[in-house]
């Protein structure tokens, strides 16, 4: 019995498995990062993973360790820990949670859409779950002060309501179909506020950019305008067809006789489509721009570019990390 040739010590598993100047290549990437299933993974497991990857990055090969292994070992640690400070992230902050987490919350806000309590309570949830999402996918090894926590998940979770009731109030004299977008759009809204709060220190100091071998150039607050507002689209675009899609189906399910037999079957079914739509929406809006985001050196603010162009003069693209 022959052991399997050594893995070599040359594979970059700094990057994703797939090519990720393709789309195909970073839904792929996302689908693993996304997959639900890695909630369930042990903290054991975990662990295994991390001593694997760090082991590999640290030019140690464990015996008998396969691509496969290795990859499988590389997306279940990018699952669970950060990639700029590395340590451990909450499960319920993680990109495996999203797909659940949303579903339910999501499926919720389209179902109780009709009270002004329901509605305040709902959108409040989905904030404070954002804001946990935010907080622990944020870019870069900057620390975010509980005072800037605090007035981001306030001033978000002020503007969705505000939205929501506004337009609910709005679209009490229009067709029962639009009250049912009132959620998206107050999704939409909120969005646009709680992430720029909640990273409000990038967009001050910068985030870091890097040439395409990693190696950091110093800050950019233009760098960070695009991150963020690549965040916000994918964001917006992750919430549209799950919010878009079922209350089509409901609002026809709703004039049949089925629904009127068991009215109970309604959050049940909203949550199920719902799932359905993100399991799809979550990786592949995820996937619209690369994580690992680049502008031209022409674009940064004058000051970052005559810094950049007094080290290297030839270099003509940076790179950082958009956060998600």
């Amino acid at each position: 019995q022959k052991m399997p040739p050594s893995l070599p010590a040359t594979i970059n598993i700094r990057e994703p498995r797939w090519d990720q100047s393709t789309f195909q290549g970073r839904a792929k990437h996302f689908f693993m990062v996304t997959d639900p299933r890695n909630l369930l993974l042990s903290g054991a497991t975990l662990e295994e993973a991390r001593r694997v990857v760090e082991d590999y990055r640290a030019g140690t090969v464990p015996p008998g360790l396969t691509e496969d292994q290795l990859w499988r070992a590389k997306y279940i640690y990018d699952s669970a820990f950060h990639p700029d400070t590395g340590e451990k992230m909450l499960l319920v902050g993680r990109m495996s949670a999203q797909v659940p987490m949303n579903m339910t919350i999501t499926g919720c806000m389209l179902t109780f859409y009709r009270t002004t309590p329901a509605v305040l309570f709902w959108q409040w949830v989905n904030q404070s779950f954002n804001a946990i999402v935010n907080y622990t996918n944020r870019s870069g090894d900057a620390p975010i002060t509980p005072s800037q926590l605090g007035t981001a998940y306030v001033s978000a979770t002020t503007g969705a309501v505000v939205t929501a009731l506004g337009l609910k109030s709005l679209t009490k004299h229009l067709p029962a179909i639009i009250g049912r977008y009132v959620p998206f759009a107050a999704v939409a809204a909120a969005n646009c506020i709680n992430i720029p709060l909640m990273r409000q220190r990038e967009l001050k100091l910068g985030i870091p950019i890097t040439d395409e071998n990693g190696n950091r150039l110093g800050e950019s607050t233009a760098a960070a305008q695009k991150a963020i507002f690549q965040v916000v689209v994918s964001r917006i675009g992750m919430a549209a067809p799950a919010m878009a899609i079922p209350p089509v189906i409901m609002n026809a399910l709703e004039k049949r006789a089925f629904l009127k037999r068991y009215p109970y079957l309604n959050a049940p079914l909203q949550v199920g489509l719902v799932g359905l739509c993100l399991v799809f929406a979550t990786p592949l809006c995820c996937a619209l721009f690369p994580q690992k985001s680049s502008m031209p050196v022409s674009r940064l603010e004058p000051d970052v570019q005559a810094r950049i162009r007094e080290k290297d003069p030839q270099l003509e693209t940076v790179y950082f990390n958009k956060g998600l």
